[in-house]
């Protein structure tokens, strides 16, 4: 364990709103914060422990605002006390999904309508100052970043950004929703008779169109899938253009997580292993490209 987690077990540890605070153990899964699991007079919570990001647009006081709304839908767990740099949930216990598991037709049934209700009834219980999250300009920003950080990755950047912007003019005029923007499968608990929504750092409005091509990116889903997603969630029969838009968002959503990890290469303090993650991501995303160019 580095110096980094252990402080945020110390930090966890220490919070006044504890009485006897004991058996604290570092959750995996976190990879822009730490997420400790401790118990208290015999009820187990989860404390996010992670200050402001704004090279990544993440800011903890909207993380709070979506978490909330959320909580307030049914699809994340409670909040129990929040101050600067940290977030106290009460424990699910459940267990996190992997890729194989969101491929699954039988859970997919069960995550879309969820992501749905986040997207409709999480935007009505929203409450206070929410950003957005536009995922161009996202890229835009970690271009920027990799430059004036001196990433080995700075020839790469301007092919990137053309495409980006090609694909920007694909996706065109969108719907405004409250996003996840981070539906990576394991942000998707499952507790036996429910579905929970974790990590709502990334949280804000934005097409849901991103959402649904995180899902699918993230996760691998086939082209049958794809297309079961998208009329599943819309109601309708897929239109061509929405075909395209989609999966340019889809392109885009992939370019996200592959810049991410190349600006985490570089910035963060994190135990864990970004460069083969950047490669991963990397690969999907000319995979994408490749399918989407040949539409």
């Amino acid at each position: 364990m580095n110096a980094a987690a252990q402080a945020a077990i110390e930090k966890a540890m220490s919070l006044s709103i504890w009485q006897a605070p004991h058996q604290a153990a570092l959750l995996g899964g976190g990879i822009t914060n730490f997420n400790v699991m401790l118990t208290d007079q015999g009820k187990r919570y989860v404390v996010r422990v992670g200050q402001d990001i704004p090279l990544h647009q993440i800011m903890r006081f909207n993380e709070l605002a979506v978490h909330r709304a959320a909580q307030e839908i049914g699809v994340a767990p409670a909040v129990v006390h929040a101050e600067p740099g940290i977030l106290v949930l009460e424990f699910v216990d459940g267990g996190s999904l992997d890729e194989s598991a969101v491929r699954n037709d039988d859970m997919l049934a069960r995550i879309i309508p969820m992501v749905k209700r986040c997207h409709s009834e999480g935007m009505q219980a929203l409450r206070g100052p929410v950003l957005t999250f536009w995922v161009f300009h996202v890229l835009r920003n970690y271009a920027a970043s990799l430059r004036e950080g001196g990433s080995t990755y700075q020839p790469m950047l301007e092919p990137l950004l053309q495409t980006a912007s090609q694909l920007e003019q694909a996706v065109g005029p969108v719907q405004l929703v409250l996003g996840h923007n981070d539906l990576l499968a394991a942000n998707v608990l499952d507790d036996g008779t429910r579905l929970w929504l974790l990590d709502w750092e990334y949280g804000g409005f934005n097409s849901p169109l991103f959402d649904l091509a995180g899902l699918a990116s993230n996760n691998e889903l086939s082209e049958a899938q794809e297309c079961a997603m998208l009329e599943s969630y819309f109601e309708t029969q897929l239109t061509q253009q929405l075909a395209h838009q989609y999966h340019a968002m889809k392109c885009a959503s992939l370019l996200r997580e592959t810049m991410w990890s190349m600006v985490s290469e570089i910035h963060s303090e994190i135990d864990f292993d970004y460069a083969v993650y950047t490669e991963k991501n990397l690969t999907r995303f000319k995979a994408a490209l490749s399918d989407f160019q040949s539409m």
